[in-house]
């Protein structure tokens, strides 16, 4: 719900649990007074204090106001240049070189539903959402800055993002375009991240704020493995049912810049959007920029209720599905099995040992087309390898059919080999700066996604090939940082624009694929999880979630993508041990275990698993499948921290909170191993439940006293539990 009270020109933005205000003062900056709880409303500026801080200057309408200033105040959308010396929000470049931007609020709009962003991802919806429409200008470059809001009430969600257009009669540059800024009244908080490195997303980082800037960044080209642009800030005691915590999530798979600087008066700003790094947007009279949305739960109930209310969101509101309301199928991947060295009696071969099993789904990896026998050669020639399937697809597909499953294919449409026809004919179509050598990623360049001509011809080519056989999936991969980013398409003084047209292109060859093949569900990739973003989900439904497929490893992974992103998103097979990454051994129980919370599937050879092995995936599957609604879409708590604790365990809830499964792992094996309980969450106090179909538990009970956990008997032995009312 937004209320607009236009006697104090105060705008308060309710959700079911929390409110959000901003007001424009009397000399038109406009402050944010607060987000936080729901409170009743009113006019929150009282909270703002004025007072003179030296080496903080005062506005021209200031007088000689000296307690009023820029670098004091908080900002809604936070200057650059004239008074406010915190990370600022926007900057601009007229033709006189200055690099300026003071924004007044000039009006605003209301309307039902939601707004969209051409060329961008969005939460989308109906008249479930509200929004509103600030303008700002900068009188003196005549740039209209539009702040947009989007209230999704019942998801405690808002979200944020920013048009610029020229008004005056000459080009400006835009240096800077931050998607959201929030000034919080507050300086006792922990700032959260998650990092890591390829194989390793996504561990949790938490540390009080400092004095200063703390940020975490990529400059990859894409949202990165090593960043994620989704960060949290919390009370220090915050944890996962108690204290307050903001969750912001950036829709956008390039560069970005997340920050949090704590200030001179111990106040708190947030920023997140397009890094500034190698941005430069020239922006024409009449013409706009868009800068990517943003999007923010606050929880005055620590970590898991921020975390469930992005997960509906996620799944309800930003991901087009195409199997929406159907289970999606469990699949087998066959490049652990072979890599590059396949042919058609192979995959068929893999296919037949997991059709018994219940698998539904086959995915050819890369090597399928043209000469592609390493990763040094082929990329950007998209055409079936004869020599490997002879008949092409439209042989072999109909041989994997006919033992009762569908086909995928995989894919990397961004990237193009040396050694290819494409780039023999094409050199100039790849990324690179003229009299400059080439640097090389997994021995490959990259395409100029931000040409159209370049975009026109690889999807021509991938339509022949999904035109050519029945195909109900595709793994988009992109197996490298962006380097020598340089496009023979644009001149020189236009060359900052590069990065962020090389992802708009991205995105509007996935939208397009998207509306052609309604049927076919599109699984991202960037070398497993280095694109693994909401801008992303948009198009993608799941996202290969890492290239490590160690199920010890995959714990703290999924763990760390859980404060964000659904289980349904988290690509995660079982594959075959001694795991290819850490050489380590676990149980083929537990990899079922640890992939069934994602979107659960195979990659081994399943021609090579003994009976006893062929079994349990049988049983896996069947399990996974009766309790598909359950794992994927339920309500999903964390148990613990395997960062911290011994073990990992997670629980996901139905909705109607009638049943519910638990589910655990354990660290290596120790003597003595002490006893322990596990709290459960999520229940009905007020029902009896059974665990694994026996006994007699009220909800309370089991989640006040507990249930007592099995003692291991070996190394990362794996436990569920199903909890069912009676």
């Amino acid at each position: 719900m937004i209320v607009f009270d236009k006697e104090h020109t105060v705008f308060t933005l309710h959700t079911q649990n929390t409110t959000y205000q901003m007001k424009s003062d009397q000399y038109h900056v406009l402050l944010h007074t607060y987000y936080g709880p729901r409170v009743s409303g009113g006019d929150l500026s009282y909270l703002i204090q004025y007072a003179d801080r030296g080496s903080s200057p005062n506005p021209n309408e200031a007088g000689h106001r000296r307690d009023y200033s820029l670098d004091t105040l908080p900002q809604e959308y936070s200057t650059c240049g004239v008074g406010d010396f915190r990370l600022p929000s926007i900057e601009f470049e007229p033709e006189d070189g200055s690099r300026l931007a003071d924004l007044r609020y000039t009006g605003y709009e209301l309307r039902k539903g939601k707004y969209s962003l051409e060329g961008l991802p969005t939460f989308w919806g109906g008249d479930e959402w509200e929004t509103l429409v600030i303008q700002m200008e900068d009188a003196s470059t005549q740039m209209l800055v539009e702040l947009y809001y989007g209230v999704l009430e019942r998801y405690d969600l808002i979200t944020r993002a920013v048009r610029v257009t020229n008004r005056g009669a000459a080009p400006v540059r835009l240096r800077r375009c931050a998607s959201v800024c929030l000034d919080v009244q507050r300086g006792d908080f922990d700032l959260i991240t998650f990092d890591g490195c390829h194989t390793l997303e996504r561990n949790l980082n938490r540390s009080p704020l400092r004095p200063g800037v703390q940020s975490v960044e990529s400059v990859r080209g894409t949202s990165s493995h090593h960043h994620n642009p989704f960060l949290i800030l919390c009370d220090h005691s915050a944890d996962e049912d108690h204290g307050l915590c903001y969750g912001t999530a950036l829709l956008y798979s390039g560069n970005f810049l997340a920050a949090v600087e704590r200030t001179q008066l111990e106040h708190n700003r947030l920023l997140m959007g397009i890094n500034p790094y190698h941005f430069c947007f020239v922006v024409n009279p009449g013409d706009s920029f868009t800068a990517p949305e943003a999007a923010l739960v606050c929880s005055p109930c620590g970590f898991g209720q921020m975390s469930r209310q992005f997960h509906r969101a996620i799944r309800e509101n930003l991901i087009h599905d195409p199997l929406q309301g159907r289970r999606r199928p469990v699949l087998i991947n066959n490049w652990e099995a072979t890599e590059f060295t396949f042919n058609a009696d192979k995959l068929v071969d893999i296919a037949q040992s997991a059709a018994p099993l219940g698998l539904e789904l086959f995915v050819m990896d890369d090597g399928w087309f043209g000469v592609r026998d390493s990763d040094k050669s082929g990329l950007g020639d998209w055409m079936v390898n004869q020599e490997k399937l002879p008949g092409g697809l439209e042989a072999l597909v109909p041989r994997i059919k006919a033992l009762g499953m569908s086909f995928g294919i995989w894919i990397e449409p961004e990237m193009i080999s040396e050694d290819s026809q494409l780039y023999r004919a094409h050199p100039d179509w790849a990324l690179g700066a003229p009299g400059r050598p080439h640097t090389r990623g997994r021995s490959q360049l990259t395409l100029d996604f931000s040409r159209r001509e370049v975009r026109e011809h690889i999807y021509k080519d991938i339509r022949k090939v999904l035109d050519s056989a029945d195909i109900s999936y595709v793994k988009w991969d992109m197996n490298r940082s962006l380097t020598d980013v340089w496009s023979a398409a644009l001149p020189a003084d236009r060359q900052g624009e590069v990065f962020h047209r090389y992802i708009l292109g991205v995105y509007e060859l996935l939208d397009r694929m998207r509306q052609d093949y309604p049927h076919i569900l599109i699984e991202g990739c960037t070398g497993g999880g280095g694109r693994f973003d909401a801008g992303m989900l948009y198009y993608t439904p799941q996202i290969w979630c890492s290239d490590n497929t160690d199920a010890v490893d995959r714990l703290r992974i999924q763990y760390g993508t859980s404060f964000c992103y659904p289980v349904s998103t988290m690509g995660a097979h079982v594959s075959a041990v001694p795991n290819g990454q850490t050489g380590r051994s676990t149980p083929i129980a537990t990899r079922g275990v640890v992939a069934m919370s994602g979107t659960f599937g195979y990659e081994m050879d399943l021609s090579e698993t003994t009976q006893e092995e062929k079994a349990i995936i049988k049983e896996q599957v069947a399990f996974f499948k009766e309790h598909y609604d359950l794992i994927q879409l339920g309500d999903y708590y964390r148990l613990s921290n395997p960062f911290q604790d011994s073990y990992t365990a997670w629980e996901q809830v139905s909705p109607d909170r009638r049943e519910a499964l638990v589910s655990l792992v354990a660290g290596p094996a120790r003597a003595a191993t002490p006893f322990r309980i596990l709290r459960l969450k999520g229940l009905d106090p007020h029902l009896t439940y059974q665990v694994n179909g026996q006994g007699s538990y009220p909800g309370d009970v089991l989640m006040e006293a507990g249930w007592p956990l099995p003692i291991p008997q070996g190394d990362y032995q794996a436990t569920q539990f199903y909890i069912s009312a009676i």
